[in-house]
């Protein structure tokens, strides 16, 4: 198994290595029907024995009201069949409650957290505003450190916003550069809305990369069907390895009123980096199909 690796409470990415986190959280999370708890241990179980993805975003602790669908994510892990050899285990939170609560669980590596840049996308995420959601991270970074996790960062909204919230790469940057004060070593640059192109993407690793060579840095990208190549080639080519998918490109943000914006699809990941055959790689999407019917 290639990619992350743990020391100090921080991650330290393997160079030249490919690293997935596979999104079943992100993928089923807006689904309308309910997936029953069951479902939801027995696919990730399976993906956890699959071997192929470094992290698995499983669940989230966060109000069951904004998101039902994950609302069973306690019992989902209860039910998990893990060992030394599995895929880390990742849970977005998105306040201190949401911290405190994930940090119960051993078998719980990483805090996620979504960090807009954009003012209006983080009060309707998070309930935040982005000056008090600084705070907040001070906060949560504080309980994930005593409770032996690491809090990966998401730069939500790092491509561009759709309410006219001022953006450019500088200010992906200055937040990141912010951020690292407080030790926080793993970012996620997040393709919210799907618009990130190769320039953009390029430029913002290209830069944060060198720049700052003890952080990791990832890439989450929602696309569209014929724009995801171009994305994992800018991205890869300005030194990102670590990569967030979900099969069949299932999830993806509710706000990009685009049917055919999803995540970044798993199988096409793991063709481009020739990490899996043709049949594991359909006995993934049939997994799925048999989750969401």
């Amino acid at each position: 198994m290639v990619g992350f690796v743990e020391s100090d409470h921080s991650v330290v990415f393997m160079k030249n290595k490919i690293a997935i986190t596979e999104c079943p959280r992100d993928a089923i999370q807006g689904l309308h029907d309910f997936i029953p708890t069951e479902k939801k241990i027995k696919y990730i179980n399976f993906l956890l024995k699959s071997h192929l993805f470094d992290c698995i975003d499983f669940g989230s602790f966060v109000s069951p009201k904004a998101i039902p669908q994950m609302s069973d994510t306690a019992k989902v892990l209860s039910g998990l069949e893990l060992d030394s050899n599995s895929a880390k285990l990742l849970a977005i939170i998105a306040n201190e409650r949401g911290a405190d609560d994930a940090c119960q669980f051993e078998e719980i590596t990483y805090l996620g957290y979504p960090f807009s840049i954009s003012e209006t996308f983080q009060i309707r995420n998070t309930n935040a505003t982005i000056a008090q959601s600084l705070e907040r991270v001070k906060v949560i970074q504080n309980i994930a450190t005593k409770a032996n996790k690491e809090l990966v960062i998401y730069i939500s909204m790092g491509f561009g916003n759709p309410y006219g919230d001022e953006w450019n790469a500088e200010i992906a940057m200055q937040w990141v550069d912010e951020l690292s004060k407080l030790e926080i070593k793993t970012f996620s640059l997040a393709d919210t809305i799907g618009i990130a192109n190769p320039e953009s993407i390029k430029y913002l690793f290209s830069n944060l990369i060198p720049n700052y060579p003890k952080l990791t840095f990832g890439g989450h990208f929602h696309t569209t069907p014929d724009s995801w190549l171009a994305k994992i080639e800018a991205a890869y080519g300005a030194g990102c390895r670590m990569f967030d998918a979900a099969i069949l490109g299932y999830g993806g943000c509710p706000m990009a009123q685009d049917d055919l914006v999803g995540n970044m699809p798993t199988e096409n990941l793991l063709n481009y980096f020739e990490m899996s055959d043709n049949q594991r790689v359909d006995e993934l999407k049939l997994a799925f199909t048999e989750l969401i019917s």
